[in-house]
């Protein structure tokens, strides 16, 4: 069986190993939602990844509730993308954008006042930050009902979704990911806690999987299948989203994205021992890789013995890693080397500026320090 350190072909793009950065929302753009130079940095630190995927970019305005978090829709974003994505390649990395419309979890101070969108009218628990006025510190507010998703509407978004994977293309990115998870649009049509909808996008799983079939292939004659990924969340409850039969959605989703014929599957599914929330099912992707014959990647609170072990026993071709990799922009070598870990800063992980983000040391720049 391959190790994390052998190379893997995941359509057109080659990556180097098998260890791969998952995407890790970070809040570095600016408030309009224009990458920042400083971002550079950042993912040029992490060029030794088999494969970057970006942090979430907005698609557009209406699917973007995040505070600072990067877009994709304007000519000013692809712009402000074009010298980050070059510094990746400079430093000999990959890097694809992950493609992000947010769903009901968009507030409505994001979008002029208007209701989110979802697949039905529901509300997403918790709360949200969003800007602060002038003269006021951060904001937290309740999230907002969504309205439904109009069928007459779905055009347009799959234009939004053809537009942020064209300008990916145009920015140097090497590919691209959607998402599908975590509770966001895509997400309340697939499980059947969030979506109560009696049309052609509602009710049984043939129908819960159209607007996933529908983005991906409308990406995909955009960039190409070689240039598409796709990110999936299938054990448990996420953002309260959650399906009461998760196993043959999943192996439904997972047959389609197959027969679309995208680069890669990758999966955030929490393990007993998560640190980030523990699943509510067993895990999916045995049936998932049945269906699905293209490189499997997963993702959740792996470590190096366990990661070997996913591939060892032909679960996965390869895994992604998200905090280990954000305080460690030389994880593959300290895998490889069975190095120490540089400790995470959790309450530095969405603040803004350099301070948890590009000052994590390298081991040889710890060593000499």
């Amino acid at each position: 069986m391959p190790s994390l350190f052998d190379p893997l072909q995941l359509g057109a793009i080659a990556a180097k190993n098998r260890i791969l950065m998952s995407p890790l929302t970070r809040g570095r753009a600016t408030r309009d939602h224009v990458p920042q130079p400083i971002m550079g940095d950042y993912y040029a630190q992490r060029a030794s990844a088999g494969l970057i995927i970006s942090e979430a970019t907005g698609i557009s305005q209406q699917g973007l509730g995040w505070a600072y978090a990067p877009g994709l829709w304007s000519e000013a974003q692809v712009e402000a993308w074009k010298p980050i994505v070059a510094r990746v390649h400079d430093a000999g990395g990959k890097i694809v954008a992950q493609l992000w419309h947010m769903g009901r979890l968009v507030h409505p101070d994001f979008i002029g006042g208007e209701a989110p969108v979802s697949a039905s009218a529901n509300t997403a628990p918790g709360t949200v930050r969003t800007y602060p006025a002038e003269d006021s510190g951060e904001i937290k507010r309740p999230y907002a009902q969504a309205r439904p998703l109009r069928t007459d509407e779905i055009p347009g978004l799959l234009d939004d979704y053809a537009r942020a994977a064209n300008n990916a293309i145009r920015a140097g990115f090497d590919g691209v990911q959607v998402h599908a998870a975590n509770g966001y649009l895509i997400d309340s049509f697939l499980r059947d806690n969030a979506n109560f909808r009696d049309d052609a996008y509602g009710g049984s799983i043939e129908n819960r999987i159209r607007l996933l079939d529908e983005v991906t292939r409308r990406v995909v004659d955009t960039v190409g299948g070689d240039r598409t990924g796709v990110r999936l969340s299938p054990n448990g409850e996420v953002q309260g989203v959650n399906d009461s039969n998760p196993a043959p959605l999943f192996e439904a989703a997972a047959a389609r994205l197959e027969d679309i014929g995208i680069a890669f599957l990758e999966m955030r599914e929490p393990r007993p021992t998560g640190t980030r929330g523990k699943p509510d099912h067993p895990p999916v992707h045995p049936v998932m890789r049945k269906a699905f014959k293209g490189p499997l990647v997963l993702n959740s609170d792996y470590h190096a013995d366990d990661a070997q072990a996913a591939l060892d026993a032909g679960e996965a071709d390869a895994i992604a890693f998200g905090r280990t990799f954000l305080a460690n922009p030389d994880l593959p070598r300290r895998l490889a080397e069975k190095l120490p870990l540089n400790p995470q800063r959790e309450d530095l992980f969405y603040i803004g500026g350099a301070e948890g983000y590009t000052d994590y040391p390298r081991w040889d720049e710890a060593q000499a320090a």
